[in-house]
């Protein structure tokens, strides 16, 4: 049974790029991982603002979004967060996606692709990854930063990186598949 690997789009923000950069993400994972790959659109998920009242430790649940939410993490085997940085940050949508569930993250491995101009989401990535790590995931240094995205997005909307960001997602890849492979048995 393949392993699963869910790619989460991180901003909800209207005209944002999001959907771009996550069917890039989901087609190179389906070219080159044998990951069962399935794109989630926190937009369509709709979580509010940390709304549940227990700890998201007691996993007792009020709300139908956040129920789905918790079945969309707790199905997967690996990650891929997407985020923009918006003021040196990741998005507080992605933020809040991560904080409203505990359980269903542990033991899993995550990698971030970020983008924006010059740093390419690098300060949002290094500060996803510590949330990352707090939560008992397995955060891969090896994450893909999009510099200038817009530069490579084309009239028909299409991300079109250069080799070296497909060549450092094959290989944020590989790295997901090996980590998801080692942490299964811990996951019991």
């Amino acid at each position: 049974m393949a392993l699963k690997l869910k790619i989460i789009i991180g901003s909800t923000r209207p005209g944002r790029i999001g959907p771009i950069v996550g069917k890039w993400a989901e087609d190179v994972a389906k070219e080159y991982s044998d990951f069962e790959v399935e794109l989630v659109d926190l937009k369509e998920i709709d979580l509010p603002l940390l709304d549940e009242p227990n700890h998201p430790r007691a996993q007792a649940y009020e709300h139908d979004h956040t129920k789905r939410w918790a079945a969309v993490a707790a199905d997967a085997d690996a990650f891929i967060f997407l985020t923009p940085e918006y003021d040196y940050f990741p998005s507080a949508a992605l933020v809040n996606a991560l904080q409203c569930l505990s359980l269903e993250w542990n033991r899993k491995p995550a990698a971030v692709v970020s983008w924006g101009g010059v740093s390419g989401g690098m300060r949002a990535m290094q500060e996803i990854r510590m949330l990352i790590s707090n939560l008992n995931m397995m955060p891969l240094p090896q994450s893909v930063p999009l510099p200038f995205v817009f530069n490579f997005i084309g009239e028909d909307g299409v991300l079109r990186p250069e080799q070296p960001v497909i060549d450092g997602m094959k290989g944020m890849l590989a790295e997901l598949t090996d980590w998801a492979e080692a942490l299964q048995p811990a996951r019991g």
